[in-house]
């Protein structure tokens, strides 16, 4: 489970957000560090079950305050991304943890432009076969409905009255799970964030078949 001490002490950085409460409280935040990370990869041993991870990266805990309105100067939460090994094993996997506001995520956060047009190109000749994965009720309960920006009106020469246009118009394509400080502290939780993890292997697998492949199905590796 995710310490209770990690969660205390991101409470009282989000509200002691400055240089002198942190070097104060560092010694506590690397011991709380270093097992959030042995805890990083527990749950890359268990995606290595049913996937191939390539590595877990820790995110800083340091902001990147150069060209921001906000010049905190640490982010109150701790979050990471598994990322899946090799050109055929597309896409990620995201938690962040937050008190009151801790999420999982799937999917591709932010698709190059040539990735996304492939994506979007594959949509308009038949989506079908992705809303048969992410409309199973299995994957729904898990994940919901896609998250992220959407254009407004069709991209530049796609149809703006194409039936799969809701799909066509996201400019990400991911899905986020929120979780409670209750369900995080879970003696289960490692086994159940892998559980929804391997839930969204379907629509993994389909990405990646896309974006490793043409129009005519060929591949390009």
């Amino acid at each position: 489970m995710i310490n209770k001490e990690l969660l205390k002490f991101l409470s009282q950085l989000e509200k002691n957000n400055n240089k002198p409460w942190f070097e104060e409280n560092k010694p506590r935040f690397k011991k709380l560090e270093e097992e959030f990370k042995d805890q990083v990869s527990g749950i890359k041993s268990l995606l290595n079950q049913h996937d191939i991870i390539e590595k877990a990266k820790v995110f800083r805990i340091y902001r990147d305050v150069r060209f921001s309105k906000d010049k905190t100067p640490f982010k109150a939460h701790r979050s990471v991304n598994w990322m899946r090994e090799g050109k055929d094993r597309r896409g990620s996997y995201f938690m962040s943890i937050k008190p009151g506001n801790s999420v999982i995520g799937i999917g591709f956060f932010g698709p190059e432009k040539e990735d996304l047009l492939r994506i979007r190109k594959e949509l308009e000749v038949d989506a079908q076969e992705l809303r048969d994965i992410i409309e199973k009720p299995a994957f729904l309960k898990t994940w919901g409905t896609f998250q992220g920006e959407q254009l407004k009106t069709a991209p530049r020469n796609f149809d703006k009255t194409h039936p799969d246009i809701d799909l066509i118009r996201f400019k990400n394509f991911f899905f986020t799970k929120t979780l409670t400080d209750k369900e995080i502290q879970s003696p289960n939780f490692f086994q159940e964030v892998d559980a929804a993890f391997k839930t969204a292997r379907p629509f993994l697998d389909y990405m990646t078949d896309v974006l490793t492949t043409d129009l005519n199905g060929e591949s390009l590796l």
